[in-house]
């Protein structure tokens, strides 16, 4: 079968390797769309552990169950979580799922960008989610990363009425302002550099769009009758970012830093200027757990979310080098999908 095996963001090799035999309690999926996601193009978070086969947001067909497997069989339409908890730790227990040491360490092999993918036994019990008829395999790619927004904004407790600030307006970005939106944010404002992905976020229900170069914080009071943000959501990992984020979220309010700084990064900042008479806090939120997976199917199944607006480019296997350049770039393109079948 076909993988795509990442050396770098610039070297993306399409290769040939067996398709994995599975053992009693797994399963094989053919592999029907892939999304290529904003950390599988994180060079140094991965770099030292190339090559790989990256890919996790993805929606496929069983062609295979191994013995013992009485949940699924031959031709049903699923798409997987990566990683899956324990439910057992101490983490589980707490409702803390994305913690689990067995969250960290579970896959599905060799990865979603390749022509069919082995699930472990685990994986198989808690971590396989049927696709609804009316939904396509390129819809369900995006189950996993809505699912991670998902439990992100539940952290936030914003509540109803609340201004969100969404800075960065890349996949997840668009997701918090459709969400938001959805949840009955009052008023949404949402940034990025990229004019083109600020157009696609007032497409989605942004009520005010930002050129990040601005001074953020001020046109948000400018806006918002003089007050800043209750909710800043950080999509991006900027250093200029996360202080703009600091310097825009309004007394007793939440700043999300949903996305990872670069390596060594460290954000000076005064605690009693902006935190202690404020009571702002500060969260950080990473992965899903199970239920969240089944939000977001229900999300995307009620139309919540607009995947085809969303949906940039789908490409073949052939073109998946090419992918990772539009992804890596992050400039006019949002969701990039991947055909390993063609």
């Amino acid at each position: 079968m076909r993988v795509a095996r990442w050396y770098s963001n610039s070297d993306v090799r399409v290769e040939e390797t067996p398709v994995p035999d599975i053992s009693a309690g797994e399963m094989l999926v053919r592999i029907e769309a892939c999304g290529i996601c904003g950390s599988d193009v994180m060079e140094w978070y991965r770099i030292d552990r190339a090559p790989l086969v990256l890919g996790h947001e993805v929606g496929g067909q069983v062609v295979e169950v191994g013995k013992g497997v009485t949940n699924y069989r031959e031709g049903d339409r699923v798409t997987i979580a990566h990683h899956v908890p324990c439910n057992t730790c101490k983490y589980c227990l707490s409702g803390h799922y994305t913690v689990c040491e067995t969250l960290r360490t579970t896959n599905f092999y060799p990865g979603g960008l390749s022509e069919f993918v082995r699930l472990p036994e685990i994986v198989v019990d808690r971590g396989v989610f049927n696709i609804p008829d009316a939904m396509s395999y390129r819809e369900a790619t995006f189950a996993e990363p809505l699912a991670c927004v998902s439990r992100a904004l539940r952290k936030t407790d914003m509540k109803i009425g609340d201004t969100l600030l969404v800075i960065g307006s890349g996949i997840a970005g668009l997701f918090y302002v459709q969400l938001a939106k959805h949840l009955g944010a009052g008023k949404v404002f949402a940034t990025d550099i990229s004019q083109y992905r600020l157009s696609i976020a007032e497409k989605l229900g942004a009520d005010v769009v930002i050129n990040a170069d601005e001074d953020v914080p001020s046109r948000v009071k400018e806006l918002n009758n003089g007050y800043l943000a209750d909710v800043v959501v950080l999509c991006t990992g900027v250093t200029s970012a996360v202080r703009q984020a600091l310097d825009s979220v309004d007394r007793c309010g939440t700043v999300l830093f949903f996305a990872a700084t670069g390596p060594g990064v460290e954000i000076p900042f005064s605690v009693n200027d902006t935190f202690w008479r404020n009571d702002v806090t500060l969260t950080t939120s990473y992965a899903a757990s199970p239920d969240d997976y089944r939000e977001a199917l229900e999300l995307i199944s009620q139309g919540v979310i607009n995947t085809e607006v969303m949906t940039t480019h789908i490409l073949p296997m052939n073109d998946v080098a090419k992918g990772f350049q539009l992804v890596a770039e992050a400039d006019e393109s949002v969701k990039v999908i991947i055909e390993p079948q063609k």
